[in-house]
């Protein structure tokens, strides 16, 4: 099994909408700008995302996209399921394809008890957490391109991305948050 791009990008669109406040919109190239990811591939994404309940849109001027839920009860298995469908580490765990040797295959029995601590991983797993403790990949790039230190230990003294003290994205209109 591995995560795809689709997975991932929506996880990462999730951060950036549950770094705001409860019900506030956001349109989509905001949040692309922030995690650095397609807007077309994360239009696409959200729309599954809005069919599993995740997110809703708003149409017109001020349209985008905000949380459906509060972050605290969405999980990451949520997230991955409503994009990549169910997780299935083997084709034999595939709820479609199924096994014929399933019922006494130690191999099945081994992929199984290994899925089921995955998916408890991801369900354990809210959006809020994961939004605490990541950083938007528009600062770390920010602090890349200035030849910092980008792996959570702070530039250095004075430096505009200090950790604690690294600027809030501006959104899309150009005013800081």
């Amino acid at each position: 099994m591995q995560i795809t791009r689709a997975a991932e990008y929506g996880v990462l669109g999730l951060i950036a909408l549950a770094r705001r406040s409860p019900g506030e919109v956001v349109m989509i190239d905001t949040l692309c700008t922030e995690e650095n990811v397609p807007p077309s591939f994360l239009g696409k994404i959200f729309q599954s995302l809005a069919k599993a309940g995740i997110v809703k849109s708003a149409r017109g001027s001020g349209g985008g996209f905000s949380l459906a839920r509060p972050p605290g009860e969405v999980s990451a298995l949520d997230i991955i399921e409503a994009v990549e469908g169910p997780i299935a580490l083997q084709r034999c765990l595939d709820l479609d394809e199924g096994c014929e040797h399933s019922r006494g295959c130690a191999l099945c029995g081994l992929l199984t008890e290994a899925q089921d601590r995955i998916k408890d991983v991801f369900a354990g797993t809210s959006l809020a957490e994961l939004a605490g403790r990541h950083i938007p990949n528009s600062l770390v790039r920010h602090a890349r391109d200035k030849g910092h230190d980008t792996a959570g230990a702070g530039c250095g003294e004075g430096c505009c991305c200090e950790k604690g003290t690294m600027p809030a994205p501006a959104a899309a209109s150009g005013t800081p948050r």
